[in-house]
């Protein structure tokens, strides 16, 4: 432990270094000062052996999807994770629940606070006694309705740097956007100055200007306050646009890079236990980036390719770029892993198939969601130009087929969640997905926001009886999903890092993934098509084996059933 807390302050001090310079030293004395107030606060500041197992499952979630009377929302979440959870779900990531002013919470107005119409610290501490926590610190930008930014216009000492300022007379056409508003939006000061401040999602959300470590110094005490309050996990949201100079792109600059690194190493002083993912909705090349080295930035990123991709495997019936693609995933050490999700609170984006999918493919996908009553959302590009940057539509209606019967539709939607969960990583699993909701139309119209779609608000009451009903479209998803991460939980082979082979056999309509830790080696088929069809897998099962899913034995020419999914066990 002592070797790791001075590489730990070894890496810091050289960091503070390159990135502040001739306000090093005070800086390295402030962090210091920081790291002794926090530490005592944490319980358990043991180096885990194993970061991540095939046990771990997140499950993602607003703090207030679930409500009902007389209790605040984080007090239902609780009680619908212990009565329906408890045997399958490791972590809870409760969405921003602190009191914000837009952006369904990521436009933070206290960082230190929760908000009262979800519930209380108290509320979170409880949940952390009984699931693992992950936290959101939402570190590009805050509330523009905030008190931190009220002092920035004022003037006050240490919040005088807070924020990113910008003439409008600058050329910043290089600056990479993902939205189609205005970088720059103007402020009035209490004295009657004019600022120009950079909001890169939306006029709320005001930049942090990181180049000054005052507004380090800020992030990082909430960070760890953060880790006082139980968070397991904390995901580092729009990370890559945190450092920003005019002239360049703004986005994955070097010292975005470096701070993220000065984040763990902090984290591993305070609390070596606590996972850093960070949310970069780019292509895959950039997103692996955030990965550092495999031991000095994020634990985890989100496998932001994978719901297009997957996506796009279903619409065209056709698994063949999911196989390339599979294949050519690796991460640079067994500390680092992969964020498995295909929907979340946002919608499915299209960046990160750049390169991997044509523009028919992707025109395909838009059309799709279009007849699906979802929406698409567009990102303005350097030339002026607009192109799809995000998906609105609920998973569920995303993939299934509403011409067919329920049941196959609950198989088609459940396979889709089932390739997901075989493939390396860690799976993360939206609420909305686990529970079969559907497109909120109604939501998103009323709102004038296209993620709204899949955001629905849902009385406890209701859920719960639609899960008591086993002929619900409700119940069979979440019953089926339920088993399969049951089971999941029980295989070595599905170790986040246990090795992986996606498959070629011999057809475009089915799905093959080879997974193998220790003894256990996991042959997992997956059928693409309505019908049933006939696989021989004689080339890696030679005798029977078991699939971990029914019980049943299979024989090396496996049928599998319309939208089947088989997970062949066998031990060395």
């Amino acid at each position: 432990m002592a070797d790791d807390t001075q590489t730990s302050q070894q890496t810091i001090k050289r960091l503070i270094g390159d990135l502040y310079s001739e306000q090093a030293e005070s800086t390295l004395a402030r962090i210091d000062a920081l790291v002794a107030r926090y530490r005592p606060k944490v319980a358990d500041t043991t180096p885990p052996t194993d970061l991540f197992d095939e046990r771990d499952t997140i499950l993602i979630t607003y703090g207030d999807t679930l409500h009902a009377d007389d209790e605040h929302p984080l007090e239902t979440l609780h009680r619908f994770g212990k009565d329906r959870l408890t045997d399958i779900i490791e972590t809870i990531h409760i969405l921003p629940f602190f009191p914000y002013s837009s952006d369904d919470g990521f436009s933070v107005q206290d960082y230190y606070a929760v908000n009262p119409e979800v519930g209380t610290w108290d509320d979170v501490d409880a949940l952390a006694k009984d699931f693992g926590l992950m936290f959101d610190a939402v570190f590009n930008h805050m509330s523009a309705q905030s008190a931190w930014f009220d002092k920035f216009l004022a003037g006050e000492a240490g919040y005088e740097h807070l924020f990113m300022t910008e003439s409008p007379d600058t050329d910043l056409s290089q600056v990479t956007r993902p939205r189609q508003s205005a970088l720059l939006t103007p402020f009035k000061r209490p004295n009657g100055e004019t600022v120009h401040v950079w909001t890169t999602f939306s006029a709320d959300q005001v930049d942090f200007d990181i180049r000054h470590p005052d507004t380090l110094l800020h992030l990082l005490d909430v960070l760890l306050y953060y880790v006082s309050h139980g968070a397991s996990i904390i995901r580092l949201d729009a990370i890559a646009f945190l450092w920003k100079i005019a002239g360049t792109s703004s986005i994955h600059l070097p010292q975005t890079h470096e701070v993220i690194q000065v984040m763990r190493a902090v984290l591993n002083l305070v609390a070596p236990q606590v996972i850093l993912i960070t949310e970069t909705n780019v292509p895959h090349k950039e997103n692996v980036s955030y990965f550092g080295d495999g031991h000095n930035e994020a634990q985890m990123v989100y496998n932001f390719t994978l719901p297009p991709l997957l996506f796009h495997t279903f619409l065209q019936q056709d698994a063949t770029v999911l196989r390339e693609w599979v294949n050519s995933l690796s991460t640079p050490s067994n500390d680092a892993t992969f964020f498995n999700f295909t929907a979340s609170h946002d919608g499915i984006g299209v960046r990160p198939v750049e390169g991997i999918l044509d523009e028919k493919a992707l025109q395909a996908m838009v059309a799709h969601v279009n007849q699906s009553g979802g929406r698409v959302s567009y990102k303005r590009n350097p030339d002026g130009s607009d192109s799809p940057y995000e998906l609105n539509v609920t998973y569920v209606d995303a993939l299934i087929v509403p011409s067919e019967p329920q049941a196959l539709q609950v198989k088609r939607f459940v396979l889709s969640q089932a390739i997901a969960m075989s493939l390396a990583g860690v799976p993360a699993i939206y609420i909305h997905s686990l529970l079969g909701s559907r497109n909120d139309i109604a939501g998103m119209e009323s709102s004038g926001v296209n993620r709204r779609i899949n955001r629905a608000k849902l009385a406890y009451a209701d859920v719960q009886a639609e899960l008591d009903d086993a002929s619900s479209f409700r119940a069979q998803v979440f019953a089926a999903y339920s088993h399969l991460i049951a089971v999941r939980r029980q295989q070595a082979a599905f170790h986040p890092n246990a090795t992986q082979e996606a498959l070629d056999l011999g057809r475009t309509d089915l799905f093959g993934l080879l997974r193998q830790c220790g003894t256990q080696t996991i042959l997992a088929l997956f059928n693409l098509t309505p019908e049933t069809q006939t696989v021989d897998v004689s080339q890696w099962i030679t005798h029977e084996a078991v699939d971990v899913i029914s019980g049943e034995k299979k024989k090396p020419q496996v049928n599998l059933e319309p939208y089947g999914v088989v997970w062949l066990a066998k031990d060395a």
